[in-house]
């Protein structure tokens, strides 16, 4: 009797839904909701259906993505209204606007071990095998897709795909299943089926190139002789290349969906990956509550079902309380250098004749004067972004400028842009006021901007990167954010090869291109939980966090504690800077101490749980009642016991 009242207060609710959904829908538009309504076993749920339902047969593209595997709900265009009512619906957990998140934009593989032995005097471990395991995890790479016919994508020695694999390589308009393999296992892409098709829709192929990045440092494959145009030469590799790639489109050069994200999830988790990758976020200062913020809820859902996911803490930095992706399921990376540095030398004054114009130094559109700037080189700021250092190089070349001297705040300077043959370096405040005070001495200001190199063995190293954002997390208490640092400044690693914007004028593309951001740390991260996952199957998601963790370093490579450079100066790095640290290939081998996930019946999750306070578990009252069918406290308490 109570189930047949319960479809029928349910068929009710759904009369009046539609009634008023459809007066609603008449007066108002429609944007894309995420209706979010909790765990799943594979299958639809019959309220999730009949609400679908109920939308699609009055607007034939309503539902944008449904999600079933791990969690329930669906991504529908709704109007306000409509969202409301859907809201008040019984098993819906939480209905909220598509967010729109963006991307956080090979030595340092080497760097990592090496530094780990010298810190912890070790004998060199350089040639061990611990970055050519990783054999047969999987890493999903949730990111702009990828570039299969790189040589970083290669499947030379490895076996057949695991057969626990139940993904998908999925076709696009520009590319074919026969471009996956036994390294590329599995492609996904999301497109919002109402949405007009364009080149970079319709298709799992990286039009962007950072997805092609990313996954080629998580897993490429070893390629001899890579190089940008002959800078950081040598053989570049992910830091595990024995595992296997599944990439998932969820961006497009507008950003990644939040619907394109949970529908990523979803699939992800019942393909069986092993590690979750995202090099995306919110800005800072803007990430959403838990409960509606769609990567926290995926992660949450992946982690249950004992899948690492590793997310980029941000480039908002210096600022505290910059760092984002803080869900304490998440395992957040900070940036740090590497020993190799990317350098251009000027020498001031001596026998090349070429004059510094500074009369004119915003260089923004249309500002300079051609007869005082043709001939010479030309020194600009950047001190304000209301142009793009790309918008002053043109107008320098315009111009007649024959070079290019920038003047950037040091909290942003991440990594030149690329100039092409276009002689010009970026410069920090402090090089700047070097310069300028140089000019004010002469009256025949020379200059010579000497060709770029790679320095190795730069000390000292790591130094958190300036960009990187810093902790504490702004929307919770006592949680210590981000959670561990890696290299994440000037990364070299496979790029699309039809990048012309890249190319230096009457070259082909290059092959390998050079990325800064916690984009980049990220997946030397994923490299070394897929390698530890290999190596200790049985280990959870709280294991290998704990193993990362605790045998982090936070020296250099001067055996000094590590420093952040910033606009302010030289000061000693803290937690809220680097978490645990630094991130090595070697140490989490033989942590020595690793904390397990706490025992009970009910799931729980000593990474996540312990560091909640009980205010925060308490706004999230109906996600934990959802996946734990328990109120938060007696979670905790459980927990504990």
């Amino acid at each position: 009797m109570k189930m047949v009242t319960l479809v029928f207060l349910f068929s009710l609710f759904l009369v009046y839904f539609i009634r008023e959904s459809k007066a609603a829908s008449q007066a108002e538009s429609h944007g894309v909701y995420i209706v979010y309504m909790g765990s799943s076993n594979n299958v639809a749920r019959d309220d999730q259906i009949q609400l679908m339902s109920s939308l699609t047969t009055r607007r034939k593209n309503a539902v944008v993505h449904s999600y079933r595997n791990s969690f329930s709900g669906f991504a529908a265009r709704l109007s306000d209204a409509e969202a409301q009512l859907i809201a008040q619906q019984p098993g819906v957990i939480s209905v909220f606007p598509d967010p729109v998140f963006q991307l956080h934009t090979t030595r340092s593989w080497e760097f990592l071990t090496d530094q780990y032995d010298l810190v912890h005097s070790f004998p060199n471990s350089s040639g061990s095998s611990s970055t050519s395991n990783g054999a047969d995890t999987i890493i999903g790479i949730f990111d702009t897709g990828i570039w299969p016919e790189s040589e970083s994508f290669n499947d030379k020695g490895m076996g057949p795909v695991p057969s626990r694999w139940k993904g998908t390589c999925t076709k696009g308009y520009d590319f074919n299943s026969s471009n996956c393999n036994r390294k590329l296992i599995g492609t996904r892409f999301y497109d919002d089926p109402g949405n007009s098709p364009t080149p970079v829709t319709g298709t799992p192929r990286d039009h962007d190139g950072h997805g092609t990045h990313v996954a080629a440092n998580a897993a490429g494959s070893p390629v001899a002789g890579a190089s940008y145009y002959g800078l950081a030469a040598g053989t570049a590799k992910g830091g595990s290349p024995g595992s296997r790639i599944a990439v998932y489109r969820i961006c497009t050069p507008s950003g990644c969906s939040g619907s394109a994200i949970m529908k990523a999830f979803d699939d992800a988790i019942a393909d069986g990956v092993d590690i979750i990758n995202l090099s995306i976020g919110q800005p800072a200062g803007t990430e959403f509550e838990y409960s509606t913020n769609p990567i926290a809820i995926g992660a949450f859902h992946a982690v249950e079902k004992g899948i690492f996911v590793v997310a980029s803490a941000g480039n908002d930095g210096p600022l505290r309380e910059t760092v984002v992706n803080v869900a304490p399921w998440i395992f957040t990376v900070a940036a740090t250098t590497i020993d190799r540095n990317i350098e251009t030398h000027i020498p001031l004054g001596g026998n090349k004749l070429i004059k510094v114009e500074a009369n004119f130094i915003n260089c923004e559109p249309d500002t300079l004067d051609e007869h005082k700037v043709k001939g010479k080189i030309v020194l600009c700021d950047h001190l304000t972004d209301d142009y793009s250092i790309e918008d002053r190089l043109n107008e320098v070349k315009n111009k007649g400028g024959i070079g290019f001297i920038l003047i950037i705040p040091d909290d942003e300077l991440i990594v030149a842009p690329n100039m092409g043959s276009f002689p010009g370096a970026v410069v920090t405040q402090h090089d700047g006021v070097k310069i300028l005070s140089y000019l004010n001495s002469t009256r025949n200001p020379v200059a010579t901007i000497l060709p770029t190199v790679s320095v190795d063995n730069f000390k000292p190293a790591p130094v958190v990167a300036f960009f990187s954002s810093r902790g504490p997390a702004y929307n919770t208490r006592n949680l210590l954010k981000p959670d561990i640092a890696a290299p994440g400044t000037a990364i070299l690693a496979a790029w699309p090869a039809n990048d012309t914007e890249v190319a230096q004028p009457g070259q082909e593309p290059p092959l390998f291109n050079f990325v800064s951001g916690t984009s980049v740390s990220c997946p030397h991260v994923s490299a070394i939980v897929a390698t530890l996952k290999s190596q200790n199957p049985t280990w959870s998601p709280s294991a290998i966090r704990s193993a990362i963790m605790t045998t982090a370093f936070q020296e250099s490579n001067l055996k000094t504690p590590m420093l952040v450079n910033s606009a302010y100066g030289e000061y000693l790095a803290n937690p809220y800077d680097f978490g645990a640290g630094v991130a090595t290939m070697s140490g989490p081998r033989e942590p020595g101490l690793v904390f397990m996930r706490l025992r009970s019946q009910t799931t729980c999750y000593s990474s996540a749980l312990l560091v909640i306070t009980h205010q925060q578990l308490n706004s999230s009252q109906r996600l934990f009642q959802t996946v734990f069918h328990a109120p938060p406290t007696q979670v905790l308490n459980q927990c504990l016991t």
